[in-house]
């Protein structure tokens, strides 16, 4: 009989496993060529999401079709800016941030063609922008700081992929976009120039992770797997002994030099998990992500991207890097 009770206990064992197996989630998540959310590759190429035993399938998107991907259902998850989670909640595709994986500090520009030499000498002419994006917001942003409006320019809505051969065309004086696709602007056109980044305004641009509320409310557990997994990306990247091999991964994954990749990485600043809890913080302005998410909707609404205002606290959920940062201690 003992053989028939160890074979009946390996049977039991084999069945539970193959249960917890079928019950365990695969967390999809988008991402698209921002250094924040390429990033996402190291966890991946490195096994930081096995290590903390969560299943994670990544898929690639152009920026746009991800989002559009992110409010059907697609994904679980997506790579996105705060504006940008904002805009999907207005449109009924709950959505929460559970994570800051940086903010712009440059890497979203305003290129201006050869001869356009300041935003003041864009009056009356054409600029290209994804209308609706914070891209367009970074633009307004510049206007006003230059004492003009939108009304002094003409937009011309613009995928921002498509930003380097929009500027090559020579039908617009500049263009608004982010890594690599501003800097493929700058390379392409000989003479284009910066006129303004989010350098001048920081805070104004902080990148994501926004997960829909569904997938929230069955799988937190795994999302906060998720968070963890991030983290070891950061103090992966932040190690300098892992610099050459961090630019060859995400190079690879975007298709272009690790040296030229190096180059994307310096707009971008990378938060800390204690960083991204100092901007967590319910505060005014674009110091801290209510702020900032705050002034981007009054934004939305008055340029009609949407109608109502969203409820910001609804939208941000501090608690997966606060839990990550008390069990480091």
């Amino acid at each position: 009989m003992k053989w028939f009770r160890h074979f009946l206990l390996t049977a039991t064992a084999v069945v539970a496993a193959a249960v917890s197996a079928a019950d365990k989630p695969v967390l999809r998540i988008g991402y698209s060529d921002w250094p924040g959310w390429t990033a996402w590759e190291i966890a991946d190429k490195k096994g930081f999401f096995a290590k903390h035993g969560v299943d994670v399938k990544l898929e690639w998107f152009e920026y746009g079709p991800q989002m559009d991907a992110f409010a059907v259902g697609r994904i679980d998850a997506a790579g996105i800016s705060n504006g940008d989670a904002m805009v999907l909640n207005a449109s009924g595709a709950r959505n929460i941030i559970i994570m800051i994986n940086d903010y712009s500090n440059g890497n979203d520009k305003i290129v201006g063609a050869p001869g356009i030499g300041s935003i003041r000498e864009l009056k009356g002419r054409k600029v290209g922008v994804e209308i609706g994006c914070l891209s367009h917001m970074l633009l307004m942003n510049a206007l006003a700081k230059n004492g003009m409006t939108e009304k002094d320019v003409t937009l011309v809505n613009m995928p921002t992929h498509q930003a380097a051969q929009t500027l090559a065309s020579g039908d617009v004086a500049a263009i608004v976009a982010w890594q690599p696709n501003s800097g493929a602007a700058l390379e392409l056109v000989k003479g284009s120039r910066e006129l303004y980044t989010s350098a001048d305004e920081p805070g104004i641009i902080y990148d994501t992770l926004a997960v829909s509320a569904e997938s929230l409310l069955k799988h937190r557990a795994e999302w906060s797997k998720v968070v963890a997994a991030w983290y070891d990306v950061i103090d992966y990247l932040n190690d300098p002994a892992n610099r050459d091999e961090a630019m060859k991964i995400l190079a690879a994954r975007v298709g272009v030099t690790p040296e030229k990749y190096a180059t994307y990485m310096k707009g971008t600043r990378f938060l800390t998990a204690g960083e991204a809890m100092k901007i967590f913080r319910k505060a005014d302005g674009f110091g801290s992500v209510y702020g900032s998410s705050a002034i981007t909707d009054k934004f939305f609404v008055d340029n009609k991207i949407y109608k109502e205002n969203v409820n910001i606290p609804r939208c941000i959920d501090p608690s997966f890097t606060r839990a990550y940062l008390k069990g480091r201690k």
